[in-house]
């Protein structure tokens, strides 16, 4: 198997960058894939064998790449989108792996010109709830949707197609829709769980007395709704920050659907809520 790169950089080898990296050495092994991240995450990178070789400069990592895969927190990547569209070599494609992309394609909008380097949207519906190039898996893709900003007629040939192909041969299922579309669902379905974890964490932890309850009596009902909260803050503080607007609607829905569990706590109209929930989890299910 192979893709239609020859020579990739990856700008952040941390777990998407560096999964991303890894699925690149196993599925197309002659391409070379150069790293652009803080030394010691390099070091690791290329012990781990994710890459051939790292770049401590930006210039140097990107250099004859002809795909250049911007794995990097949201801000960071909003900071260097317009110098990467200035070193990028003319027939090279750029794409990222942000979870917001409203912010990120507005600013690629001002910096990629035509007759340059092409600039593309995604996001990678996958991940886990630890961070860094330890947690990097070649098949982390695998069965995950990766959402791309645009129109599926982009994805039938050229640079985008063969991006596109590639995606599809790692196992993944790519959406296209929009950027705003894109936030507003991923607000949903991605950014509302994490703070739902993070705020259900705050409440265990803060009701746990000196003897360990109720901590030490939970099962792995409570490990399993918690599981996102082991990812840290720094992961997603530009997230949130990005798409606060469809966050604020999103935790204001939830706020109210908790308020009418409240009210219905001591009345038979819990299982209707209890069945309805059920539907969507076999929905879900079956998707994945």
């Amino acid at each position: 198997m192979s893709a239609p790169f020859r020579r990739v950089a990856i700008l952040g080898t941390g777990l998407i960058g560096g999964s991303f990296a890894l699925a690149l050495r196993k599925f197309a092994p002659d391409t070379i894939v150069i790293g652009w991240d803080k030394g010691h995450v390099l070091r690791h990178a290329l012990e781990r064998g994710a890459i051939h070789e790292g770049a401590g400069e930006l210039s140097i990592a990107v250099a004859g790449a002809d795909l250049i895969y911007v794995a990097l927190p949201v801000g960071q990547t909003i900071e260097l989108l317009p110098e990467i569209a200035r070193l990028a070599a003319t027939d090279a494609l750029v794409t990222d792996a942000s979870s917001t992309k409203r912010s990120v394609c507005a600013v690629a909008a001002e910096s990629f010109h035509e007759g340059g380097a092409q600039f593309w949207g995604g996001h990678p519906m996958a991940g886990k709830e630890i961070s860094g190039i330890a947690a990097a898996d070649a098949e982390l893709f695998r069965g995950s949707k990766y959402a791309l900003i645009g129109q599926p007629s982009a994805g039938k040939s050229g640079r985008v197609g063969g991006f596109v192909e590639f995606l599809e041969k790692l196992g993944a299922q790519p959406v296209w829709l929009n950027a705003e579309a894109h936030d507003r669902a991923a607000a949903m379905v991605s950014h509302l769980p994490q703070l739902m974890a993070i705020a259900l964490a705050g409440v265990v932890r803060e009701q746990t007395d000196e003897t360990g309850l109720p901590v030490t009596l939970a099962g792995r009902g409570l490990r399993d709704a918690l599981r996102l909260a082991g990812s840290p803050y720094s992961v997603w503080r530009d997230i949130i920050l990005t798409n606060s607007d469809h966050l604020d609607s999103a935790l204001g829905q939830l706020i109210q659907a908790l308020e009418q569990v409240r009210g219905d706590l001591r009345t038979r109209a819990l299982e209707e809520q209890f069945a309805a929930a059920g539907e969507l989890y076999k929905i879900l299910r079956d998707l994945n």
